[in-house]
């Protein structure tokens, strides 16, 4: 268990936004990069960053769509990048790190959820390839180009209350159900970003897992308007549901993550609505799932996705 998953009372809560969060930090001089940067959450977490003066780079697997998306927030730039390949990943990250540049924060927020049964790359399972062995790839690949005190935060959900890692067949090649595959993607998340913490603490690389909370963004996409309304997602009307956050609250806790110095010795930990989360014990909503604040578990999960995309940074 992690002794520093609880919450630290920051101050901050579920209606806090990016500015909020953003007080008083400047991040002139810093470099940024944020996957799926140019749509929904993505896009609110580029502008915050951007409009803290740091430089953006936002790799895309529709790069035109995200350069129009980002054609009037300055200090930003696109390149492609598709993480179900990892021909793209590798392609990408040779680029960056080729150019001599360094990356000050990587937020991981590109995503899909809960779509049909779909396979990738050598049969892999799209959501777990997409969520978690991308990012995995793409984050092992960077490590030349991360700065001392470098800060990667990994994009989870609280669906990962649904499942842990299903050990024994992880590309769920039997008994599809695609929240269940949602759910293993973003337990997938929690787990990276505790390994790779323990790795990368000692060259002063940190990072972080966050929930975002519940937005409606193109993540949806997958879900009709009946079926929103009938998840209880959005009203009659088409409106967001109550309890939903806009982009920009969502986007918060990643923001917060990347940046504040209440963080400071704090790696490797699972955080909501602006502050570092407690275990979920079953009496209450939020909190991180025992499973996915497993050491032994974050190890284990770091050797297989290595052993599946041939990558490992450390």
């Amino acid at each position: 268990m992690i002794p520093t998953q609880h919450r630290l009372g920051t101050g901050f809560g579920a209606h806090s936004t990016t500015t909020d969060v953003l007080t008083g930090i400047d991040l002139g001089g810093r470099t940024a990069l944020v996957t799926g940067g140019y749509s929904g959450l993505g896009l609110a977490t580029t502008k915050a960053l951007a409009g803290a003066d740091a430089h953006v780079i936002v790799p895309a697997r529709r790069p035109a769509e995200a350069a129009k998306a980002l054609d009037a927030v300055a200090g930003t730039e696109v390149d492609a990048l598709d993480l179900a390949d990892l021909d793209s990943v590798r392609a990408f990250a040779d680029r960056f790190v080729a150019s001599g540049r360094s990356l000050d924060v990587v937020v991981n927020s590109a995503g899909v959820m809960a779509c049909p049964e779909t396979r990738v790359g050598p049969g892999w399972e799209a959501q777990f390839a997409v969520n978690h062995l991308g990012h995995f790839a793409l984050v092992n690949r960077l490590v030349p180009a991360l700065a001392p005190g470098a800060r990667v935060v990994a994009v989870s959900s609280g669906a990962h209350h649904i499942t842990d890692i299903r050990w024994d067949d992880p590309h769920i090649t039997s008994g599809y159900e695609r929240w269940l595959a949602y759910g293993q993607s973003k337990t997938a998340n929690v787990l990276f970003a505790l390994h790779l913490d323990r790795l990368g603490r000692e060259r002063g690389t940190r990072a972080f897992s966050v929930h975002p909370g519940s937005i409606l963004t193109p993540l949806q996409r997958h879900f009709t308007r009946e079926e929103k309304e009938s998840l209880g997602w959005i009203t009659a009307d088409g409106l967001a549901a109550e309890g939903f956050k806009t982009p920009e609250q969502g986007a918060a806790t990643a923001i917060w993550a990347a940046t504040s110095p209440l963080l400071d010795g704090h790696g490797g930990v699972y955080c909501e609505d602006g502050d570092v989360a407690d275990i979920a014990d079953g009496t209450r909503d939020g909190g991180v799932k025992s499973w996915a604040v497993d050491p032994v578990s974050a190890a284990r999960l770091w050797d297989l996705s290595a052993e599946l995309t041939g990558v490992n940074g450390f």
